[in-house]
């Protein structure tokens, strides 16, 4: 929204509420699994009784495709809606499969940088940021992956997305990993993957010199033995870092990308069409990107920012493909923390529902 000043002139709309046309206008030809139709319709029944509900969907459980359905039947019953996220990257990765999905709608898509839009859109798509746009504008908001950060840090945030529903309206998420503040109506859990494979279980490696490798411009032996096994059977990848500093420090011509980068996008587009085969990250990649085979590693998974939360996103972006449903998931340490345990723990005991 650019700064704003104590002088800055604020304005809100009191006119008359544009009116949402009740429609059925889902495109997408797909099919659900059974347990995806159960959460769809169990989603369904809070939306028709006037309940809020959370759908607890694992990595890769296909939660977007449940979405789809529920936002049918929002639009059917005159309903305006807005899906909203923290992060711009699952934001851009989400846009495309909206509009393929509801081809005949119009659906604006905001994030910092993007176009301002011009009166309110079909169906809106905007980072949480992005609400502070609207006040009692929506029925229904759909915020995916509520836990991340930086609204699971900042109350004005959710202050944001309460001030843009309507008098009555209801806040709905969907996530892998749910906070525990979190609190809805009602609730499904969706504990297996679209294609039914197992989630990969992450393993633990010890790298007890990473730090002083990076440092001296080295590549750890552990991670370069792994990253050579990536590129010999020809796998794209990516590799986590704690920081920034840590990110650059790594040597070598691979690319990487972080909160600020200029071109984060289109890199991970060029990871995605194979025209690079790794790509070096900070977390903020760990939600929001699907490619096929692909495989991870965590380089210092005992810092503390690599939380259970943060690790399990992490693993879940491997496997997420029916034609390729597995992969490796490392985590490089210099001691296993409490959270790396919790993560494989819960990981495990969702594999065995």
């Amino acid at each position: 929204m650019g700064k704003i000043s104590s002088c800055t002139q604020l304005i809100i709309w009191k006119g008359p509420r544009s009116e949402v046309q009740p429609e059925s206008s889902l495109t997408w030809k797909g099919t659900l699994s059974d347990l995806q139709q159960q959460a769809l319709e169990e989603w369904k029944g809070s939306i028709a009784t006037g309940k809020s509900h959370m759908i607890h969907a694992v990595c890769g459980a296909g939660k977007t495709e449940i979405m789809f359905g529920a936002l049918q039947l929002m639009r059917s019953r005159g309903e305006r809606v807005a899906i909203a996220c923290p992060r711009t990257d699952v934001i851009l990765e989400l846009a495309p499969r909206l509009q393929q999905a509801f081809k005949s709608l119009r659906i604006d898509v905001l994030y910092g940088g993007s176009e301002k839009p011009i009166g309110l859109a079909d169906l809106t798509l905007a980072t949480t940021h992005q609400l502070f746009r609207f006040h009692k504008a929506f029925n229904h908001v759909i915020i995916d992956e509520a836990d991340a950060f930086p609204y699971s840090a900042d109350a004005t945030l959710v202050a944001a997305v309460e001030k843009s529903l309507v008098s009555g309206g209801f806040i709905h998420y969907v996530s892998a990993t749910p906070s525990k503040h979190l609190h809805t109506d009602r609730k499904s859990l969706l504990a297996k993957r679209f294609h039914g494979h197992p989630l990969p279980v992450p393993r633990f490696q010890k790298a007890l010199s990473y730090k002083k490798h990076l440092t001296r411009q080295k590549v750890p032996p552990v991670l370069d033995k792994w990253i050579a096994y990536q590129l010999e059977m020809e796998r794209p990848f990516l590799i986590f870092f704690p920081t920034v500093r840590m990110l650059e420090d790594f040597p070598g011509n691979m690319e990487r990308v972080h909160a600020e980068h200029p071109f984060r996008k289109e890199l991970v587009q060029q990871l995605r069409d194979g025209k690079i085969k790794g790509l070096c990250t900070t977390t903020i990649l760990e939600r929001g990107i699907t490619i096929s085979n692909l495989q991870i590693a965590v380089v210092g998974t005992e810092q503390p920012i690599f939380t259970e939360q943060a690790l399990i996103q992490i693993a879940g972006r491997a496997g997420r493909s029916a034609e390729f449903p597995t992969g490796d998931v490392v985590f490089f340490h210099n001691g296993v923390t409490e959270d790396m345990r919790r993560a494989k723990s819960a990981i495990e005991r969702l594999n065995m529902q």
